[in-house]
């Protein structure tokens, strides 16, 4: 019997040098820089940049960026037809894995796979998919589409787009914030299928939907939706006094605790101090709390914090200040997940042209234990 590694947990795969984690600092880096740091001061478009080519663009190549991106984000009609065949119950995971696919068939260079080739085609599903996140929530809501604005940056234009009219410096702040923490994180599930399915010389499209659907899963992405779950099944109590929301929530933590539940937001297979982006984000969630003044949301998310550090010493996760950041900006809870994704386009799509840079087909071997080798009885 082999010695399996369930999971393929600390198995080491391949090399990269997109992003790692510093375990002498637990901070998340991304091209050697501390992700709290992007986050503090640089824009998204220039974290983009900074995955795909490997070092922060010059003023120069940031304007080269941000003039692809404003000219390439209104939502191409083969990609809204699409969208609007779909059921508007449906996932919006679902929705963001076809108007991938429907992207990339259209793209003029679908099936060109040179480095310059792939840079166009990150670049271009980048600058489309916050638009396709919009849509899908306005949709939903019975609204019509917004066009883009061109004089609007990244995070200011998928905010005016999915709303229809301009966000507070603060949120789009928060926004931004947001963006680059999610944007790269290494060999995670999601990642690591983009790059299997690269392996295969798959083009860059069919990498990012496989990727979609790792992500769709709650175990993956798909937290930072449970966590608003977790809330809503508390009870969000508009005006709660914070001490009064918290005591609630601890109760429900320990009652859930007790029977075993298990409760999203917190814990990290990485990470064994905690998240070290959640300060960062944390922060981000305190401004939307004091902007929006809804301290009672504030009393939940410290009573469940509270009652989990206590019963079992884990920390929470990424997911877990994001799900009510995005709550707070006016995101549909089923819409959080999709917002991941339009981050992570950056950095499945860098981990796409590395694997594809140095390509090996990605084939492990299993342990087989069925029966052994039997035949059909004789005629």
């Amino acid at each position: 019997m082999s010695d399996i590694k369930k999971g393929l947990a600390g198995v080491v795969v391949d090399e990269t040098a997109i992003s790692k984690v510093n375990p002498e600092t637990n901070s998340l880096l991304y091209r050697g820089y501390p992700v709290q740091e992007l986050a503090a001061r640089a824009s998204f478009e220039e974290v983009a940049w900074l995955l795909w080519y490997g070092e922060l663009p010059t003023a120069d190549e940031l304007a080269g960026l941000v003039h692809f991106e404003r000219a390439n984000r209104a939502l191409a009609s083969p990609v809204k037809a699409a969208i609007d065949l779909l059921p508007a119950d449906c996932h919006p995971m679902d929705v963001g894995r076809t108007a991938v696919s429907v992207i990339g068939a259209n793209h003029r260079l679908a099936e060109d796979s040179s480095p310059e080739a792939e840079l166009e085609k990150a670049k271009h599903l980048w600058a489309q998919f916050p638009a396709v996140v919009a849509y899908d929530q306005r949709r939903r809501r019975g609204q019509e589409l917004v066009a883009p604005r061109d004089d609007l940056d990244y995070s200011q234009n998928f905010l005016w787009m999915t709303f229809g009219q301009e966000a507070d410096p603060a949120v789009v702040d928060a926004f931004r914030v947001s963006m680059v923490l999610y944007a790269e994180h290494s060999f995670n599930a999601s990642t690591f299928t983009a790059r299997v399915i690269t392996s295969t010389l798959a083009d860059l499209h069919s990498a990012v939907t496989g990727a979609i659907g790792a992500l769709k899963g709650p175990l993956h992405g798909g937290a930072n939706e449970a966590v608003m779950h977790t809330f809503d099944e508390i009870g969000i109590r508009s005006g709660e006094p914070r001490a009064e929301a918290a005591a609630r929530a601890r109760t429900w933590m320990e009652e859930a605790l007790a029977a075993k539940k298990k409760v999203m937001g917190f814990g990290h297979r990485v990470y064994k101090t905690g998240d070290s982006r959640v300060p960062t984000m944390k922060a981000a969630l305190d401004r939307m709390v004091e902007h929006f003044g809804r301290g009672d949301l504030m009393g939940l998310y410290d009573g469940l914090e509270q009652a989990m550090e206590q019963a079992k010493q884990i920390k929470p996760n990424l997911d877990y200040p994001a799900g009510p950041t995005y709550h707070l900006m006016g995101f549909d809870t089923a819409l959080f997940t999709p917002l991941f994704i339009a981050s992570r386009i950056t950095g499945w799509t860098a981990h796409v042209m590395e694997q594809r840079a140095a390509n090996a087909l990605i084939r492990p071997l299993s342990d087989y234990v069925g029966p052994e080798e039997r035949h059909l009885p004789s005629l």
